[in-house]
C-alpha cells in the first residue's frame, strides 16, 4: 500500500515541469494583450484549457507511457483548477458542484479542439471554436487562430523526452524575434 502511494508521488512530481510550462504560456501576458483573451477567471480558464488540449493533443499521438503522462497533467490541471477557486473565496462546499461544471466544459472544449485541429476541418473551425469559447462571439479570432495552429504544429515537433522535461518554450521561437 505504502509502495503505490509513493509510485503516484514521485509521478506527481514528474509532471510538474510540464504543468508548469503549460501554465507558463497559458498564463503569458502577450495572450491577454495581443489577442484579447479576457483577463478574468473564466479567461485564464479558457486559456489554460486550451493550451492543455494542445499538450493533450500531442500526447493523444506519442506511444505510451504518453497516456499515462496526459492522465497526470488532466489531474494536475484540476488540483490546480480547485486550488485557484478556492483562492477566490469559493467554498469548500461550492468547489464540487463548480468542479463538475468546469470539467465538463474541459472536456467539452478539449473535443472541440482536438477537431478544429484535425486535417480534414475546416479552415474556419478552429477560429469559430475560440471566438465562441474564449474571446466572444463577435471577436475576430483568426489572429488567435493562427497563434494556436502555429503552437500546435511547434508541438507537434516534440518528443514525449521534450514535454516531460516541460521544453515547452522551444514551441514559439517567431514570438522571440
Amino acid at each position: 500500500m505504502i509502495f503505490s502511494f509513493l509510485k503516484r508521488r514521485r509521478r506527481s512530481e514528474a509532471i510538474e515541469p510540464l504543468y508548469g510550462a503549460m501554465m507558463a504560456k497559458a498564463l503569458a501576458p502577450a495572450l491577454f494583450a495581443e489577442y484579447s483573451v479576457p483577463d478574468t477567471f473564466e479567461g485564464r480558464f479558457e486559456s489554460v484549457t486550451l493550451h492543455a488540449a494542445l499538450v493533450l493533443r500531442r500526447l493523444a499521438a506519442l506511444p505510451k507511457p504518453a497516456d499515462d503522462v496526459a492522465q497526470d497533467l488532466v489531474d494536475r490541471t484540476f488540483d490546480g483548477i480547485d486550488s485557484a477557486m478556492r483562492e477566490v473565496g469559493i467554498s469548500d462546499v461550492g468547489v464540487p458542484k463548480r468542479m463538475k461544471k468546469f470539467a465538463d466544459g474541459f472536456y467539452g472544449r478539449l473535443a472541440a479542439y482536438t477537431a478544429a485541429l484535425a486535417p480534414e476541418a475546416a479552415p474556419e473551425a478552429l477560429a469559430a471554436a475560440l471566438a465562441r469559447n474564449v474571446l466572444g462571439a463577435d471577436a475576430d479570432a483568426a489572429p488567435f487562430a493562427a497563434h494556436v495552429r502555429r503552437l500546435a504544429a511547434a508541438l507537434d515537433g516534440l518528443t514525449l523526452d521534450d514535454l516531460a522535461r516541460g521544453a515547452l518554450d522551444r514551441t514559439t521561437p517567431q514570438e522571440r524575434t
